[in-house]
């Protein structure tokens, strides 16, 4: 094992260690032997972890690991995306949202706006969390208790992107679908999802947003009916609003059937 290796092993013991020790119930875990499953146990920390004042010894520790992970997975310059031939600020990408280096990405919330708490859920809230850290819990909850209610659907909040290569993340909550096809209501709210997030990044003066696929997951929105509802209410927004700070709008997508839709939507072919 090389030094480097050696030295985050050392740094990763310290801390779970520091993690562990948060919890009484947890003094029966054992740090596991290989960096994978160290991380492993790490993501799932961090996940359960309810929101609470963390140390400054946590902080810089996990900062350092989350730093190593994010250049591990290697960050993606806009540079590299190219335009949509149907709007010139708009582009299509598909990976991973916590590797892009831009001014904010947007995450699919809960209504209670604290992340995902189910150790290593496929959802994007849990992706974005489990790579920006434990201050983002942090700062969603100072938010919440001023605010003093869940968040509405349809709208949305910004905080810091702390260890993402994006410098903000917008947090919007959208719309449940209950039965097989959306409501004129769940297709009203998710227009907001996209349309308020857009006001907001322009009230910040940010120059480049990132979409996920809004309620399509865990939400049970139609692909199809989302994707033509993002890229409509986008294109609208642009449209109206001339001088928006925005000049590069990114759908970002993960599976092969979404990339698909939006490929056609935005007339790469």
């Amino acid at each position: 094992m090389s030094f480097t290796m050696t030295y985050e092993n050392e740094k990763l013991d310290k801390l779970l260690r520091a993690l562990l020790l948060e919890r009484p119930e947890y003094s029966s875990v054992k740090i596991p032997a290989s960096i994978r499953e160290k991380r492993d146990l790490l993501r799932t920390l961090m996940n359960i972890r309810p929101p609470a004042p963390i140390s400054k010894e946590i902080l810089k520790l996990q900062n350092e690991e989350l730093t190593i992970q994010c250049k591990e997975k290697g960050t993606v310059n806009l540079a590299s995306i190219p335009p949509s031939p149907l709007h010139p600020h708009l582009r299509l990408w598909q990976g991973d949202i916590t590797r892009l280096e831009i001014d904010a990405i947007v995450n699919a919330a809960n209504a209670q706006m604290l992340g995902c708490f189910i150790p290593h859920h496929k959802c994007i809230d849990n992706a974005i969390h489990s790579a920006a850290g434990l201050e983002l819990r942090e700062e969603c909850n100072r938010i919440m208790q001023i605010q003093g209610h869940e968040e509405p659907t349809g709208q949305a909040k910004i905080t810091h992107g702390y260890n993402l290569p994006a410098h903000w993340i917008i947090h919007t909550v959208g719309p449940i679908v209950y039965g097989s096809q959306p409501t004129p209501e769940d297709c009203r709210l998710l227009a907001d999802c996209y349309r308020n997030s857009l006001t907001l990044a322009d009230q910040q003066q940010l120059q480049s947003i990132a979409f996920c696929c809004i309620s399509t997951g865990e939400f049970h929105f139609p692909r199809e009916k989302a994707a033509e509802i993002a890229v409509e209410t986008v294109r609208k927004y642009l449209s109206e609003h001339k001088n928006s700070t925005l000049n590069t709008i990114i759908f970002n997508v993960f599976k092969k059937e979404d990339y698909s839709l939006y490929k056609q939507l935005l007339k790469y072919e």
